[in-house]
Order: C-alpha cells, then sequence, then structure tokens
C-alpha cells in the first residue's frame, strides 16, 4: 500500500529549541527544551497548548508558558490523575517534579482578573463561546512558585421554567507549582538526566543518565527503590510496560534490557544479529499494547549503525519482552531520531535525524501508512501521538484516523494526519456481489452450462 499524504503542517513555533513533548491532557499537549545556561538570549522552560480540530485542519493556541531560568528541559514525563497532572522535567543532573492544578471558578469568580474577550466556539459545545483574561495571560511568571492562566467560557444550559437557556460562565485555570527537586544522576565527569519515565499506574518513576545507572523510585514522593547497575555506557532511553510491571532500557553500550520493576531484576535482554557484520545502537524504545489488551504488550525499538559512512540504513523493530526474541523489523533508509506508540496500539511513528522526516507504520506489520518528507528542517526530536483514550477530558475528535506531533530544535511544533482509508459501504458491497452473481448466471445460461 502506498503512503498516504497528510493534509498537516506546522502547528505553532516557540522561541526555543524543542527537546520533549508530553499529552498533558487529552487535549492539551506540553513541549519543553531552551537555549541552555549561556547566555545566548533564548529561553529555558515548557509550554502548555489546547489543541482543537476546527472541521478542516487542527488549531493550538497557547495556554501557558513557565520558564525555569538557566536550566534547559531536556527530557520530561507527565501522568495525569482527574484535575491533577504531574510533570516531571529533567534539568542538568536533577529532576524537578511540578504539580499542574486544573481547577473551575464560575461567574462572578471568572471575571476577577481583567479584560474579558471573546475568541471562538468550544469544540463540541454548541451557542458557546471561549474567552480568556489577556492580562493575565501577559503576566506570565517565570519563577519556580506558581503559573496561572485563565480560559473563559460562557456555556448554554437548560434549566429555565420554560426549557430555554440560560448562560453560565466558567473559567479553566492552569496552576503549576514547584515540588520536589531531587539529583538523579551521580556521574563524576557531568553528571546528566538523560531521560524519565512515569508508570502508567503512577506508582513509579525512572530515571537514566550519565552515570550509566538505572534509578526506580517511589512516586510521587520520589523514594528511590532500586539502583540498578544496568550498562557500561550512559542510559538513551526508558519505557514502562502498560502494565507498570516490566522497564526497558537502552544504551550506548549498545545494548538493551527488560527489566521487573518490582524485583530490580533483568528479565530478558534483546538479542538480533545485524546484516553485514554492522554494528548497530538502539536509539529509542517504547512500549505499546497489543490490539488494544492492556495485559498484553510488544516492545518496539529503533537502531541506527554505529560509525557508518555513507548512506546510513536504520531499523524500526518489534520484539518479545519476555524473552527478548525479535519479531518483524523494517529497514528505513535513514537514521532514525525518535519513536512514539499510539495508546492503543495500533500504530508507530518515528523520526528521521538528517531530513527531518516524519513515518506513521501499523504496528502489527510495520507497514508504512504515512510519509512526510523534510517535516522539519533539523532531526525531529520528539514525537505523541494525538490520545484516542480519555486522559482528562474528551479526546480530539477529527476527520483523521491518526494524527502525530513533531517537535525539533527548528523551534516548530508540527502535526501530521492520517486520513481514513476509503472503505465501501456495506450495502453496496452487497449489492456488488448480488450483481456478480446475477451476471455469472446468466452468463452460464447463455453459454448453456
Amino acid at each position: 500500500m502506498a503512503p498516504r499524504r497528510s493534509h498537516e503542517g506546522l502547528l505553532a513555533r516557540v522561541n526555543f529549541p524543542l527537546y520533549s513533548v508530553e499529552m498533558l491532557t487529552s487535549r492539551h499537549v506540553l513541549v519543553a527544551g531552551g537555549g541552555g545556561s549561556s547566555k545566548t538570549g533564548v529561553a529555558n522552560g515548557f509550554e502548555i497548548y489546547e489543541i482543537y480540530h476546527n472541521g478542516q485542519h487542527f488549531v493550538a493556541e497557547e495556554i501557558i508558558r513557565h520558564e525555569t531560568g538557566a536550566n534547559v528541559v531536556m527530557n520530561c514525563a507527565v501522568r495525569s490523575s482527574g484535575n491533577h497532572s504531574y510533570l516531571l522535567a529533567g534539568q542538568e543532573s536533577h529532576c524537578q517534579l511540578y504539580h499542574v492544578n486544573v481547577k473551575i471558578d464560575s461567574n462572578e469568580n471568572a471575571f476577577e482578573n481583567g479584560r474579558i474577550e471573546t475568541l471562538k466556539p468550544l469544540l463540541g459545545r454548541k451557542g458557546s463561546s471561549v474567552t480568556f483574561d489577556e492580562q493575565n495571560l501577559r503576566k506570565r511568571k517565570a519563577s519556580h512558585d506558581v503559573a496561572n492562566h485563565r480560559r473563559f467560557s460562557t456555556t448554554s444550559k437548560n434549566g429555565t421554567a420554560d426549557g430555554g437557556y440560560q448562560n453560565e460562565t466558567r473559567c479553566l485555570r492552569f496552576e503549576i507549582k514547584a515540588g520536589d527537586l531531587t539529583q538523579t544522576d551521580f556521574s563524576s565527569d557531568g553528571p546528566f538526566q538523560r531521560v524519565v519515565r512515569i508508570s502508567l499506574n503512577c506508582k513509579y518513576m525512572a530515571t537514566g543518565g550519565t552515570d550509566t545507572h538505572i534509578r526506580i523510585w517511589k512516586f510521587p514522593n520520589m523514594v528511590q527503590i532500586f539502583d540498578i547497575e544496568a550498562h557500561s555506557k550512559e542510559i538513551d532511553d526508558l519505557d514502562f510496560s502498560p502494565n507498570s510491571k516490566q522497564l526497558v532500557s537502552i544504551a550506548k553500550d549498545g545494548l538493551a534490557f527488560v527489566w521487573n520493576v518490582e524485583t530490580g531484576k533483568e528479565c530478558s535482554k534483546l538479542n538480533w544479529t545485524p546484516p553485514n557484520n554492522t554494528r548497530y545502537l538502539f536509539k529509542r524504545c517504547r512500549f505499546g499494547v497489543f490490539e488494544g489488551k492492556s495485559n498484553q504488550h510488544r516492545l518496539f525499538t529503533i537502531a541506527n549503525p554505529l560509525g557508518k559512512v555513507g548512506k546510513q540504513v536504520g531499523y524500526l523493530q518489534e520484539w518479545s519482552p519476555d524473552n527478548g526474541a525479535l519479531i518483524n523489523s523494517t529497514v528505513i533508509d535513514e537514521s532514525l531520531a525518535s519513536l512514539a506508540v499510539r495508546d492503543d496500539g495500533r500504530f508507530v511513528a518515528t523520526g528521521t535525524m538528517f531530513t527531518g522526516s516524519v513515518s506513521i507504520y501499523i504496528s502489527f506489520s510495520l507497514q508504512r501508512v504515512l510519509y512526510i518528507p523534510n517535516a522539519h528542517s533539523m532531526f525531529v526530536t520528539g514525537l505523541e501521538f494525538l490520545p484516542q483514550k480519555d486522559i482528562d477530558g474528551p479526546a480530539i475528535t477529527s476527520n483523521t484516523e491518526a494524527a502525530v506531533l513533531s517537535i525539533s530544535v527548528d523551534n516548530k511544533i508540527c502535526i501530521h494526519s492520517l486520513s481514513y482509508r476509503h472503505k465501501i459501504p456495506a450495502w453496496l458491497a452487497i449489492l456488488i456481489i448480488i450483481g456478480a452473481l446475477f451476471l455469472t448466471f446468466s452468463l452460464c445460461s447463455y453459454v448453456g452450462l
């Protein structure tokens, strides 16, 4: 099947390089990055955008920006629970915990902070409008204390005596407050946290960095449970399984292991024989559910050749996490930089190193169904699918089968959507079958069979 075309592209542009992207809720995305501690004038921090589909294309609106001073955010992880979300941000050798609270004010409380300006209808709420506090938005806080943004909406409710409608104004407010700051990497030569992950059940977090150790912590109180001497070189990536019982790790030593989260012991090692005696290094790893079943999962990795000059050939691979056996793989004619798996396990996305291209694959066959060449001008640093399941509120509805967000150090947030395949309606298929049978019998009668 030829890859289908994407009709999307640039979603938003920020004024700092982007290194991490996470869905905060079902319709809010968080991007993080920065210019580092050098005095270049490039900010460090993260921004939150609300994404919706207006019937024709995806739209993103900035909700809040939070700057982190001299500390660039190179990696982060998000988990939501009701109206409260946890954000972990890797800042040099430490991991900073942020509490992101969503609060709703109504009526008179919604108008306490300044001028209200109507923007656009809320998706899925007929006859309603969305407004925001422009004055409060301009007073963004760059500290680690509290950052607020108020989004106001006027909704119509059926509740009058004559069965008509009455208006109620509500305010959706984000509060971002810094929590514990914990050192997670202890390398004697430039400690640096490379990756942080939170388990789906919100009981564990895992960190890895330049000191080659994997550390598993209780979450959210960030108490260390295991310190695993996992690799001989720095950790590149980690990921928890959907059932939160396993953790996969890859590193620059070329090895990949699956660990038991409850015991800290090795479960399996990923084994394969690269072609032509070429040495490959795993670049990214992600678990995915199997056909929507949370108790069954599979593992995906991307791998690049080490020290190869000339045309680069990367691999997208599927593994059995229980025994480390390679199940399926596909060749990609470029080095790969990023990887994502949709929450229902149906699609996998990859981003490339040199051309900034993005592809979407069917997970069970690794067949490419969408290819976006040169989506970014530089390598793709992060990918994130729009969720199918409700993280916190209704998921975004659109006329696409799948949509993936991509970020890069070119400061751009892009979205790439996969159009639905055209299907013949059931009634038309039945008519075609009946017609074919009628023509067959007519032909047989005509020739005397």
